[in-house]
């Protein structure tokens, strides 16, 4: 692994990674020394890579996980990463929700956090595959029931798919799938375990994979919302290419090389907490 200085941070992580799987586990003086990088460096990619479930981190190093392609962490564990980024998002996605229209909001804790801000967009229609999503409307309406500080007119309609219920808290299958062909959106938040521009989206779970295969079919606008540690990742399975994204809403944390990937593409790209490209200043 010579002359390694200035990889980029994704090869070096990959380098991490393949050195993890092939030697069943490394020490970080060894990677510091191999890949001619500092030792905070070394950290911040294991550190990166634990996030994505592709590494299991251990005192002074890292051991591979079983299968990391199909690893699916449950939405407790996914809650607590990147909770301020996965704010920020939500808050920057909601302002493209527009009153009234049907919408649909796939599972996830990004999805999650932007379910609370869409409490604020008036009789939208909500068709959804998550719990957590589900339950956060639910959760508004029973606490506006009798109060007259929200009329009944502005709150949103919610379509729970059904469906068999995976560690994320989201609802799959052919029941989710058969809801799902028979409705059609103006707009679809998705949010995604792994992005990339060589895998596009993808999810461990193989019959999630097929679910977020009939959102995107079914909506006229497909926007992602996804923090910057999803760049990179690859799940077991594919459901949609990069290109078949309108909007990417990610945060401030995406890296230059990533974000230059979007220069000739039709995707959008929002960074939450930055203006537009062409906005006045």
């Amino acid at each position: 692994m010579g002359d390694n200085q200035n990889l980029l941070a994704e090869q070096r992580r990959a380098l991490i990674l393949d050195e993890v799987r092939r030697r069943g586990g490394v020490r970080v003086n060894e990677l510091t020394r191999r890949l001619s990088v500092s030792d905070m460096t070394v950290r911040r990619d294991l550190d990166a890579l634990a996030r994505q479930g592709m590494i299991e981190k251990v005192h002074g190093g890292a051991l591979p996980v079983s299968d990391p392609s199909a690893h699916e962490p449950g939405f407790e564990a996914k809650s607590g990463l990147e909770p301020g980024a996965k704010a920020e998002i939500a808050r920057a996605a909601a302002e493209l929700a527009v009153p009234g229209s049907a919408i649909a909001l796939a599972g996830g804790t990004t999805a999650y956090a932007l379910a609370q801000r869409l409490l604020e967009v008036p009789e939208l229609t909500v068709v959804t595959n998550s719990v957590r999503v589900a339950d956060v409307f639910y959760t508004a309406q029973r606490a506006a029931a009798g109060s007259t500080s929200r009329p009944p007119a502005e709150a949103a309609t919610v379509v729970l798919t059904g469906g068999i219920r995976t560690p994320s808290d989201t609802l799959v299958g052919p029941v989710a799938d058969a809801a799902i062909r028979s409705l059609h959106f103006d707009l679809l938040f998705l949010g995604v375990h792994g992005i990339s521009v060589q895998a596009g989206l993808s999810t461990p779970n193989l019959a999630e994979a097929e679910t977020n295969r009939h959102f995107v079919r079914s909506a006229r606008r497909v926007v992602v919302v996804a923090d910057h540690t999803k760049w990179g990742t690859v799940g077991l399975s594919s459901f949609a290419a990069l290109d078949e994204v309108d909007v990417l809403v990610t945060d401030a944390g995406l890296s230059a090389e990533a974000r230059a990937e979007f220069a000739d593409r039709p995707t959008e790209l929002l960074v939450a907490g930055e203006p537009a490209p062409g906005a006045d200043d």
